[in-house]
């Protein structure tokens, strides 16, 4: 069976033993894709829909990589802020004691002692959409630390919804034009978007993945955001609410991969992608870089033989992304796994076996 064939076959697998209804695998090896391929349905409830190549996911905490950190590598670059900057060093207001020692650095490296998650919708749903950015970085503030700064490693939603904060505060701009003007037009991207309340003209609904049937909104998922904070918060914040298909993911992610390799140094500074993809060891045994995280020694979604130098991130409604720097090796895999429901969690074992199988791929091509 040739690679490609083996491949499509395991997303069949997935399909047929629900590890998601339908996903996207898109990997590329130095500059050419060897492999775009899709399997199942976007949709089975209400009806079922055939997912196509170019289907747009939400691709959850994806945002934190290729939208707000890829903002703050600009404005490193920039000399707007330098990672070690603390706070209360920020022109940012109501910054409580017990936080303003927190670093840009922690905050990326999730080590900032914040709590991972809150249930902030139920609060902000009650106040006027123009407030809750606001609302939402009082209420941040006022949340007691989970442990000391740089004690212990937490993934944290809030510490990226407080880099937002960071990005509106130090560039003058909203997160979503800051990200478009420097990156996303120009490089002609319009397959990838931050949500607002509204989908760019130009996407169809029915090009988008639905997520879940949301208890708390009553109805499929379709079209907006799923991160229920992100929607409270109008579509998008720090920690969620990017949109995208795979071609347009991989495209910001060849971008990256250039600049950390020296073949690009238009859109960032070479050496600015490298300390954000270098493992920081901020908390001793940390797999994390700096809004990307590495493989694990055990147990990593990057399977056995990703290299130590790798970085990826995953998105709870099914979509990851990981890089191998030293293969130049890329491979994105957006799926839909939480709808109809978000306790399906198969594709945990599921990403494993396929990062395993495209890095024997990549070996047999080298």
């Amino acid at each position: 069976m040739g690679y490609e064939n083996r491949l499509t076959s395991l997303l069949w697998d997935g399909v047929e033993s629900g590890v998601f209804p339908g996903a996207v695998l898109l990997v590329s090896l130095k500059d050419d894709i060897i492999y775009y391929g899709s399997a199942g349905y976007s949709s089975i409830l209400p009806e079922r829909r055939i997912l196509r190549k170019d289907t747009i996911f939400d691709l959850a905490s994806l945002t934190k990589p290729l939208a707000t950190t890829l903002c703050l590598m600009r404005i490193v670059d920039d000399g707007l802020i330098d990672l070690d900057m603390s706070l209360s060093e920020l022109p940012i207001n109501e910054v409580t004691t017990d936080k303003g020692c927190i670093t840009i650095r922690m905050l990326l490296n999730h080590c900032a002692g914040l709590k991972d998650w809150e249930p902030f919708y139920i609060k902000l749903m009650s106040k006027p959409l123009n407030v809750r950015k606001n609302e939402i970085r009082k209420l941040i503030m006022l949340t007691e630390l989970k442990y000391r700064p740089s004690e212990m490693c937490l993934y944290s939603d809030l510490g990226f919804i407080l880099l937002e904060w960071v990005i509106e505060s130090v560039s003058g701009k909203s997160m979503k034009a800051f990200i478009e003007d420097g990156f996303y037009a120009p490089m002609g991207l319009k397959t990838v978007f931050l949500y607002d309340g509204n989908l760019p003209d130009s996407i169809n609904i029915n090009r988008i993945a639905p997520t879940e049937h949301c208890k708390w909104r009553k109805r499929i998922i379709h079209g907006e955001v799923h991160d229920e904070n992100a929607y409270a918060l109008g579509g998008y914040s720090g920690h969620a609410g990017l949109f995208g298909d795979a071609m347009g993911v991989h495209r910001i992610c060849k971008m990256l991969l250039d600049h950390y390799t020296g073949k690009r140094n238009d859109l960032l500074n070479p050496d600015t992608v490298k300390e954000f993809f270098r493992r920081q060891n901020l908390v001793p045994g940390s797999t994390w870089a700096l809004g990307w995280d590495k493989p694990s020694p055990e147990g990593s979604s990057s399977g056995r033989h990703f290299s130590k130098s790798s970085v990826g991130h995953l998105g709870f409604t099914g979509v990851s992304i990981w890089m191998d720097l030293e293969r130049e090796l890329i491979s994105i895999l957006l799926a839909n796994r939480i709808h109809p429901e978000r306790e399906n969690d198969k594709i945990r074992a599921f990403r494993p076996l396929i990062h395993d199988t495209i890095h024997n791929i990549s070996t047999f091509l080298l």
